[in-house]
């Protein structure tokens, strides 16, 4: 993974946030999963940018961007960098907490939103019913209380591979750059910072009058709560829909980036 030089900096009241900002063409942001950050949409930003162009935020708190030091929704930073940059309606692309991220700014500020890519997730209000997710979870608030921050990693990479495979089943680079990513979030943070997040509230029930088309893009090796979460996401829309990505789990776009771009490519023609 390497820096390039298309990653700027947006000066907000609370510190900057890094946003990667590439390409000429009807705008298409990709919204990164928790704890990762843009690099993860290397395969898309090389591919996309030829046509469109492409935005890829470092949420606050992860990669580049500044931690948060006071309350703030993740919907209204991204908001106010697209209005910054001048850029909307947007296509959103977003996975796992990239697209609970996504659903909130269709929600919460409409007119920057023209269409919704989901993967590894629905809104920003996870269901969590598999025991193994639910362990992973457990073993996170475990590590986190704990200050070890290797055990939390550890227990995130279990994600890459999904319950059906082991790590070692995955494509060394993809294990190699998520826990890469992952490592330096985590190295900008303590256990004992206080939440500062602030939620969205109700997103299932107003995701289900969403106006805009909605495409579901899920690993076929992820855990069943992303696909379901998905795929409820994109039943309830009106102009909904779904895509599985054979041999993958929760980053299907990095372990399959051609058939994850060709599904990509096919919805963008058809918003």
């Amino acid at each position: 993974m390497t820096e390039t030089s298309d990653v700027f900096l947006y000066e907000t009241e609370d510190g900057p946030l890094a946003y990667r900002d590439t390409g000429e063409g009807a705008p298409l942001v990709l919204l990164h999963g928790g704890f990762v950050d843009h690099r993860m949409w290397n395969g898309q930003i090389a591919h996309f940018s030829r046509r469109y162009r492409v935005i890829a935020p470092d949420t606050r708190g992860h990669g580049g961007s500044a931690n948060a030091s006071v309350p703030f929704r993740q919907t209204d930073d991204l908001a106010a960098l697209l209005r910054h940059l001048d850029v909307g309606p947007a296509v959103l692309v977003g996975l796992s907490m990239g697209a609970g991220i996504a659903v909130d700014t269709a929600l919460e500020h409409p007119g920057l939103v023209r269409a919704l890519v989901v993967s590894g997730a629905g809104t920003s209000e996870p269901v969590f019913d598999d025991p193994w997710a639910q362990a992973i979870l457990a073993e996170w608030a475990r590590a986190t209380a704990a200050g070890d921050a290797a055990a939390f990693l550890a227990a995130h990479m279990l994600f890459v591979a999904g319950p059906h495979r082991a790590l070692g089943d995955v494509d060394e680079a993809v294990v190699r750059d998520v826990r890469n990513m992952v490592e330096y979030t985590l190295s900008k943070h303590t256990g004992t910072e206080p939440p500062r997040l602030v939620p969205v509230p109700d997103t299932w029930a107003r995701a289900a009058k969403l106006p805009v088309p909605v495409l579901a893009i899920s690993g076929a090796l992820d855990s069943p709560d992303p696909i379901a979460m998905a795929e409820r996401l994109a039943d309830a829309a009106p102009d909904g829909r779904t895509a599985t990505v054979e041999g993958t789990a929760h980053y299907p776009n990095m372990e399959r980036p051609e058939t994850f771009n060709e599904i990509l490519d096919a919805f963008l023609q058809r918003v």
